[in-house]
């Protein structure tokens, strides 16, 4: 079973094989990824890696999470799940409405 993980604080310089050779000294990498905007292809300054076990996963986060890489420290976590990150614009109340209904008018 694969172990994801999550990687932040990247420079906006490191790509995919950049992150893929970091983590590649520590675990078997499947995937790995930078996050970049649409459009554009610029990086959002975090990503992915994908690596076979979790003690290869382990040995990964403890190896290089401060570590830098492309001189910026990175952040490194274990992935959580989507639709997990605790909320995002979907879950925010707008304003002026409450559980769907809007405040003003009436029935």
């Amino acid at each position: 079973m694969s172990h994801r993980l999550f990687v932040g604080s990247l420079s906006w310089n490191t790509d995919d094989d950049r992150l893929r050779t970091a983590f590649a000294e520590h675990a078997t990498v499947l995937d790995a990824k930078v996050i970049t905007e649409r459009g554009s292809d610029r990086s959002r300054g975090f990503g992915f890696v994908t690596v076979e076990t979790a003690d290869g996963a382990e040995r990964a986060r403890g190896a290089l999470h401060g570590e830098k890489l492309d001189g910026r420290k990175m952040r490194v976590a274990k992935a959580k799940p989507r639709g997990r990150s605790g909320g995002g614009q979907r879950h925010r109340a707008r304003p002026g409405v409450t559980r769907g209904y809007p405040m003003s008018g009436g029935w």
